[in-house]
């Protein structure tokens, strides 16, 4: 069981990510390379979620962080997907504050989008859209919901583990994270009723994350 009651969901790869990190910490750096990839996709996807087209920049910075810090850090697979988001959340923020431009949702990896395991009935609801269409439904979510979501779905974080990430209670990033997928999954049947009917839906161009309609 994870904090606050919330089972913990593991992810398909995390016994081997654990692996490959305490090989990394005793310097092997093959090992390194295996969680750099493992972990990098939806990292990635979140980063691109918070910054845009900067993703790659920002997480650049925040492996070096995570390469330097390594040895600091205790815990499995999944501890570390947590501690590396932190870690690129808060280059994120760094980079945003340098910017002066607020966080915003923009096309993520086609992977970060691949949603391990089984999830509850709300996440089930982006199992059936492609990244263009998800990021259209996370682009109207208020911006602690849409953080939540990435965080959960993108990143494959427990409730406690985003919570630890975001700085918040587990229940409120839980809360916020059900709401956000339940929203999703209103706006996807909305959508699809529309479609069914003719009507089509319109795009009325990007919007910021935390900019709901």
């Amino acid at each position: 069981m994870g904090q606050g009651g919330e089972p913990r969901r593991a992810q398909p790869r995390d016994g081997e990510l654990g692996a490959a990190v305490a090989r990394a910490q005793d310097g092997d750096e093959t090992a390194f390379a295996v969680a750099y990839r493992i972990v990098q996709p939806g990292l990635l996807g979140y980063l691109r979620g918070l910054v845009g087209e900067d993703a790659e920049d920002v997480a650049a910075d925040a492996w070096l962080e995570i390469a330097r810090d390594l040895g600091r850090f205790q815990g499995d697979g999944a501890g570390f997907r947590g501690w590396t988001a932190t870690i690129a959340r808060h280059r994120a923020l760094d980079h945003l504050r340098r910017r002066r431009v607020r966080p915003r949702i923009a096309p993520l990896e086609q992977d970060a989008l691949e949603l391990p395991g089984r999830l509850s009935t709300h996440d089930q609801a982006l199992e059936t859209l492609s990244t263009e269409r998800a990021l259209d439904l996370v682009r109207s979510l208020p911006r602690d919901q849409a953080e939540a979501v990435l965080l959960r779905v993108v990143v494959g974080l427990d409730g406690p583990a985003a919570a630890r990430v975001l700085g918040k209670r587990p229940g409120a990033v839980r809360t916020a994270a059900h709401r956000g997928l339940k929203r999703l999954a209103r706006n996807l049947g909305g959508q699809r009723a529309a479609y069914e009917g003719g009507e089509g839906v319109t795009d009325d161009g990007p919007r910021t994350l935390g900019e709901s309609t």
